[in-house]
């Protein structure tokens, strides 16, 4: 179980454009963090503009990449990442992390491409990480991400990410629901995947809702409630690595506010769960 120190707390939810008036309604309690992908915010002017630096004096945010492809074979962007940089300090936003995959080549092709699991693949990618930290001068997160087929690979996926964090000495965003995804699309234990993660690369939680798209191939839509066996696992993280903040992530079929809450408050729940049975064991 991990003692770090994390750079937010509690249990909060992914925050999009149409959400700018709904957010005001709502009680500043009930919500622990925040996170965007910045994106989405950089340069961002007017009325959204307004809203967004009102709400990040108002609450804790994390940025959640989209475009960085830290797998992909062009040159990153380092014009984007000077940038980003400025968006993170000016909105003391605590932390950043990005999808250990590539979304680009020449263009974007907006989606998350699988990178092959190979130790050429692991010292190219870490190096491009270092390269992103020593740029950004802050360690940052990467996320394990679903995936629906890779190409030519030498390792499993957990061991390409476990190589990728060790390499590039960075933290680690620990998608659940990715985790339960890939272990029925590509027939592994979730819970042997899980208990392998570094406790001490942890900087937060993923979890989210997919669509069943067959027996054996689920797709991580981001659109649907969390079901059972993800809440289950979101309970296995807890006992394993202790209190980490989780962040509920709905990009599609968004809800209204009061229902996105109540997923947040089951995470809550499942949190105090834990901190009553750790406090009685520790008694």
């Amino acid at each position: 179980m991990s003692n770090k120190a994390y750079p937010v707390s509690g249990a909060g939810f992914g925050f999009r454009r149409c959400m700018t008036e709904t957010l005001k309604e709502v009680d500043a309690d009930s919500i622990d963090f925040l996170e965007i992908a910045p994106e989405n915010w950089m340069g961002l002017g007017g009325r959204f503009g307004k809203a967004f630096r009102r709400y990040t004096e108002q609450y804790p945010f994390m940025a959640h990449g989209l475009s960085l492809s830290i797998g992909g074979p062009t040159p990153l962007d380092m014009e984007f990442l000077k940038n980003l940089k400025v968006f993170l300090k000016d909105h003391n936003i605590r932390a950043y992390s990005e999808h250990l995959s590539y979304c680009s080549d020449d263009g974007h092709m907006y989606d998350l491409m699988p990178i092959p699991f190979t130790e050429e693949a692991v010292k190219y990618v870490a190096g491009r990480i270092r390269q992103v930290q020593d740029v950004l001068e802050q360690k940052i997160a990467m996320e394990n991400v679903s995936y629906y087929g890779v190409a030519g690979s030498e390792m499993t996926e957990q061991e390409f990410l476990l190589a990728v964090l060790e390499e590039a000495d960075c933290e680690l965003l620990l998608d659940v629901n990715n985790i339960y995804v890939n272990s029925v699309n590509h027939g592994y234990d979730a819970n042997t995947f899980l208990n392998a993660m570094p406790a001490e690369r942890i900087m937060y939680l993923h979890i989210a809702g997919h669509y069943d798209e067959a027996e054996d191939l689920i797709v991580d839509t981001h659109g649907a409630p969390v079901i059972d066996p993800v809440w289950s696992l979101l309970q296995k993280t807890y006992d394993r690595f202790g209190l980490i903040p989780t962040l509920l992530e709905r990009d599609f079929n968004i809800p209204p506010m009061a229902e996105l809450l109540e997923e947040v408050d089951q995470v809550r729940f499942y949190q105090n769960q834990w901190k009553m049975s750790h406090e009685q064991t520790v008694a």
